[in-house]
């Protein structure tokens, strides 16, 4: 268990330094640039949950478009209670309050689509397989 939350963890700091830095490239910094956090590590790794939640609903024959969808609420979840939590204390390492779509500054509904993907790769890696796809 502490495996897969360390792998978490890990992961999700890796695809931020990605997603910022292709931000990066989109603003022309040829350096792209990435960042993250500390207090990012312990907020990905409660990826974990995943695991769990995707043998109960693959047991349900759920597809990959509901998982995703059910994956990307959690994150949405997440993301706004440490994103407040962390905001009270004024230590959030992230502020979304720039964008048309966020909430509270803590989140940001357009991100729906790379929560969404995050979930699935989440999924793959804690259960390293690709859960089957029913179209029913």
């Amino acid at each position: 268990m502490i495996k897969k939350y360390l792998m978490c963890g890990l992961t999700g700091w890796c695809m931020e330094v990605f997603w910022t830095g292709l931000g990066s490239a989109i603003k022309k910094d040829k350096k792209l640039t990435s960042n993250t956090s500390i207090w990012m590590f312990p907020i990905y790794a409660t990826a974990i949950i995943i695991e769990p939640l995707s043998r109960n609903l693959n047991k349900k024959g759920r597809n990959s478009l509901y998982r995703g969808f059910t994956y990307a609420m959690l994150i949405f979840a997440t993301e706004y209670l440490t994103g407040t939590a962390l905001k009270k204390r004024g230590c959030c390492p992230w502020d979304y309050s720039h964008a048309k779509s966020n909430i509270n500054g803590v989140i940001r509904l357009d991100y729906f689509p790379a929560w969404f993907t995050a979930g699935l790769i989440y999924e793959k890696i804690l259960t390293g397989k690709v859960q089957k796809t029913r179209t029913s």
